[in-house]
């Protein structure tokens, strides 16, 4: 291939992608998308098993709000791609979509394969190159030669930002690029590429970024061995989380190390905060939302001669996985007092010790800061350079949020690289 190109995008998934599309809308040539997996898209194939969330169809005003801190930084960016326009935007790939019961917003064939073929091969129509299995080492040949490097940082980043080096199969290259898009995702799933190697790149050139934590992710919980071998794995359905006086109804699974699911994931961000505060960290769990208070206390009081778990299985339809939990957060002499026990049963304290690594959650917060970029998503530090998708700080539940913001700043960075080039062109 040419080693001088226009445009380089280092990353091939929504952001990448949508970055690239973006520029080429806008007349930018020669653009040429690099990714070091061996094809593309390979995390949003992943997202797609179960069905693909692409966003979710509920008023602008809430689903801004799913942000949190970082909304008045995307506010922008996502009014220019909300959720509507994301679906128009899949109809014209010859994508339909609907909305589900939850208010989700899927594909009508639910997975992620068929939009991608027809995404990729509009891009290619669009005249854009690919070229997999090259894996970004920096502005030069490896990190430590730059560090090494005396000379001055202003004078090197504006010699070296043009200059990208790829691990490639046949060896170490060198792509001369007019301007880059770093697309390269945070921190979780590093064996589909999102590994947060870019990093220590960036420091170097003095962008600051923020550390990469967990986001939706599980917690450790500290089981007794005899309670993971009866019920690592198992799944407590509609149970809710009490949360300042408020509920989220769900399910959540039990694993060998502590807890994972739905409703976790949705709290992920308020636990793992305070877990920097705080370890233990301690969460309350009603085991059955759609009994009152006064129902169990009940239940609990009119046991009988029965054994407990039977009793309240033939009461409440406490099933045997909730009850060997009580068993396992609670005291014997809770359990024998009926009182306690039905408060345990609508608020049972599980104390989290930590999150889960970050490469096994399903998104990272953290990455480069915001005021280190321009409104134009241009690096301030290495001009030319343009970052976009989840290696910027913010982070969303699952929902369909993810894969927005996602698409919605790899747009924003295509439009913004497209008019760098077309003011020099």
């Amino acid at each position: 291939m040419n080693t001088t190109i226009t445009l380089a995008i280092i990353g091939a998934g929504p952001a990448g992608l949508m970055a690239a599309e973006t520029a080429a809308n806008m007349g930018v040539r020669n653009i040429h998308v690099f990714d070091a997996m061996p094809s593309v898209g390979r995390k949003l194939l992943l997202a797609g098993i179960g069905g693909l969330n692409l966003t979710h169809s509920e008023p602008n005003d809430l689903f801004f709000k799913r942000y949190q801190s970082q909304s008045h930084l995307l506010l922008g960016t996502l009014c220019a791609f909300d959720g509507q326009a994301l679906r128009q935007w899949c109809t014209n790939l010859g994508v339909e979509t609907f909305v589900g019961s939850s208010g989700r917003v899927f594909p009508e064939q639910m997975k992620a394969a068929p939009l991608l073929r027809a995404w990729l091969a509009r891009l290619k129509a669009q005249g854009i190159q690919f070229h997999s299995r090259h894996r970004w080492l920096g502005f030069s040949p490896t990190i430590e030669t730059d560090i090494n490097n005396k000379t001055n940082k202003t004078n090197k980043t504006n010699k070296t930002n043009k200059n990208l080096y790829f691990e490639t199969p046949n060896g170490i290259i060198q792509i001369n690029a007019d301007a880059t898009v770093l697309a390269l995702g945070g921190g979780s799933w590093r064996k589909l590429g999102s590994d947060g190697a870019w990093q220590s790149i960036l420091s170097h050139y003095g962008v600051l970024i923020n550390p990469l934590m967990p986001a939706n992710c599980g917690f450790n919980v500290s089981w007794s061995d005899f309670f993971i071998a009866k019920q690592a794995g198992a799944v407590l359905k509609n149970i809710a989380i009490n949360d300042n006086g408020s509920q989220k109804i769900g399910e959540l699974i039990l694993t060998k190390n502590g807890i994972e699911g739905g409703i976790v994931y949705a709290h992920s961000r308020i636990w793992r905060d305070g877990l920097h505060l705080k370890i233990p960290y301690v969460i309350y769990i009603d085991l059955l939302p759609h009994h009152s208070n006064t129902e169990v206390l009940l239940a609990c009081q009119s046991r009988g001669s029965r054994s407990l778990s039977g009793h309240l299985n033939s009461r409440l339809r406490l099933n045997n996985t909730a009850f060997t939990l009580l068993r396992e957060c609670l005291q014997i002499e809770i359990l024998n007092n009926p009182i306690k026990l039905a408060q345990a049963i609508k608020n049972l304290p599980i104390s989290l010790l930590s999150t889960r690594p970050l490469d096994e959650a399903i998104s990272s917060a953290g990455g480069v800061a915001w005021e280190s970029l321009g409104h134009d998503y241009q690096l301030h530090n290495i001009p030319t350079v343009f970052c976009t998708g989840e290696m910027l700080d913010w982070e969303a539940p699952t929902g369909g949020y993810l894969l927005t913001a996602c698409w919605a700043t790899g747009r924003a960075a295509g439009i913004g690289v497209g008019q760098f080039i077309n003011q020099w062109s």
